[in-house]
């Protein structure tokens, strides 16, 4: 699985950032960046982002 981030649809609010448990996601110039190897791909910057710019396939 991976977490992917729709670079055009992200709002830079940074709720991901703050509700990764494994603090996987930075903002990199306002965009929410997954760092693939640290991810765990649980879900929950999914559940949080309010842009729906974050998927996980």
């Amino acid at each position: 699985m991976t977490t992917i981030v729709d670079a055009e649809k992200c709002s830079a609010c940074a709720e991901c950032v703050d509700a990764c448990p494994l603090d996987a996601i930075e903002l990199v110039e306002e965009i929410a960046t997954v760092d693939p190897e640290t991810c765990g791909d649980c879900g929950a910057c999914v559940d949080v982002c309010p842009s729906e710019a974050i998927s996980i396939d």
